[in-house]
């Protein structure tokens, strides 16, 4: 097995309240010692990592790998208007589009210190065991570790909202009912068929009924059966929205995560991503099943969703990560961006103490180690036995100058860009600002063409989601007045 040392740097401490200078020493894909600076180890390879500040690699609790090719989309939308737009910002893409897509994400994540991710892709109408594999190859080929759980559902957006086809003018209505997923029984088939021939030591299979609302309780209850079948982690949109609250009181008499538990999804393996409008009770529910939370602040402001309440769920015992979201609703992989805002966010509270804030160290233990273990991962932490998913900062870049206290830096000062360095299970992936793995200009080529041709493609089709854009607006508002359950920040 081979061994390499790493010198000279400032080593991140687990409780991220310190970084004192320490040596790391490597045993293939973990770290097997913490050992004072300038210990001598025989038969070790030696890197000198002066003046770089050495952490965990972040880990991205939610994201959507099919977004890369879909960044700054819309301005003005709230999660509704994403979700009608959804067919032509998605519509046309092929197998290599898939990859390129996946491939952007990746590079990006890797590029801005993150070594794993909960990517939820989607393909239309349902998932391939070729487009899956497609999207794990751009994992490997990048170099990070995934769970990759495909975002499923058997009812479109139109159906699944109570009253939305209604609420559309007449002309729109028959081609918002002549939308249709693939069958279930073909969707779970597919997911059956990958999972059985699934080989990737890096990238693990999930599967994600996308949304409560967008599931039949059949469909829902096979995507238990099947996650079951072949220990699959589970993660879905629960209470994104105020909308969806609200939906989810008409169409099942209680909240949405109750009734997710009521069909036996809620569980040790299971993980809600935005969880903005969870009540107390649900919140308790999560702690009790051993389930988890991904806490994605970028995208919830952007579409307006809320704050999620990340400091009741710490409290009840939920396990919490933080997630970017996808690049078509986030905008960018960055989780230095992501910590940021989740720390701010806290403090938006009406009535809220320093004490309810998230604090900088706890936050980046949150971004490492709380993600990881919504991938299942044993990582997040600089630490013997644990994976050497490592990141190195630059502590010569105008973010670091001066040092002063790493969590609080690394979370009110760093963007990414000092990111010099990252290795994944001992292995370089970014060297000297370089991504290894990956032609980065062919990347950037591949990309504007795919864009340019898939707009052209989509053209009717934004047309049409553009027309109905107002109405589904207006009837999803109204819809979100209906839920109480819970409150959010000083306007309400």
């Amino acid at each position: 097995m081979e061994r390499l040392l790493i010198t000279g740097a400032r080593v991140l401490a687990p409780d991220a309240l310190s970084a004192p200078f320490a040596d790391i020493l490597l045993e293939g894909d973990r770290i097997a010692a913490m050992l004072p600076p300038g210990t001598a180890v025989e038969d070790a390879a030696r890197h000198d990592a002066a003046g770089r500040l050495v952490m965990p690699g972040t880990v991205n609790g939610h994201t959507h790998g099919h977004g890369g090719l879909s960044k700054g989309m819309g301005d003005k939308w709230d999660l509704a208007l994403l979700l009608t737009h959804a067919p032509w910002i998605g519509g046309h893409r092929g197998l290599e589009d898939k990859r390129l897509a996946t491939t952007l994400t990746a590079v990006e994540m890797l590029r801005k210190g993150c070594t794993a991710g909960y990517d939820l892709p989607f393909e239309f109408p349902g998932p391939t065991v070729d487009g899956l594999q497609a999207m794990a190859e751009a994992y490997e080929a990048v170099g990070l570790r995934a769970v990759l759980a495909p975002m499923v559902a058997d009812l479109t957006f139109f159906q699944a909202t109570p009253g939305l086809i209604q609420a559309l003018p007449e002309e729109h209505q028959a081609r918002a009912v002549g939308m249709s997923m693939a069958r279930a029984d073909d969707i779970l088939a597919a997911i059956h068929a990958a999972a059985r021939g699934w080989r990737s030591a890096t990238v693990r299979l999930g599967v994600a009924p996308t949304i409560p609302l967008h599931c039949s309780d059949d469909f829902m209850m096979g995507c238990r059966d099947l996650a079951a079948e072949h220990g699959m982690p589970m993660q879905t949109h629960v209470a994104e929205a105020r909308y969806q609250a609200g939906g989810g009181e008409i169409r099942y008499g209680s909240t949405l995560l109750a009734h997710m538990d009521s069909l036996g999804l809620v569980n040790e393996r299971f993980s809600v991503a935005h969880g903005v409008w969870l009540t107390g009770a649900d919140l308790e529910l999560l702690a009790r099943r051993g389930a988890g939370l991904s806490h994605n602040p970028g995208s919830n402001m952007r579409l307006a969703s809320g704050i999620a309440p990340a400091r009741a769920a710490l409290r009840a015992g939920v396990t919490v990560g933080l997630g970017t979201d996808g690049s078509g609703s986030s905008d960018n992989q960055n989780m230095f961006e992501a910590m940021r805002l989740a720390a701010f966010a806290s403090r938006l509270w009406e009535g809220a103490a320093e004490e309810d804030w998230l604090g900088t160290a706890e936050t980046v233990r949150l971004a490492t180690e709380g993600s990881a273990r919504l991938l299942g991962l044993d990582a997040g932490v600089v630490a013997p036995g644990r994976l050497a998913d490592l990141v190195f900062l630059d502590l010569a870049h105008i973010n670091w100058a001066p040092f002063n206290d790493a969590a609080n830096q690394l979370v009110f000062t760093e963007d990414g860009s000092a990111v010099r360095e990252v290795m994944v299970g001992g292995e370089w992936r970014l060297r000297d600002g370089r991504v290894l793995g990956v032609d980065e200009a062919k990347l950037a080529r591949d990309a504007q063409e795919a864009a340019d041709r898939l707009a052209g493609l989509n053209q009717g089709t934004r047309a049409w989601c553009e027309a109905i854009a107002p109405h589904v607006s207006c009837h999803c508002r109204a819809l979100a007045g209906r839920f109480t359950g819970a409150r959010r920040l000083l306007a309400e």
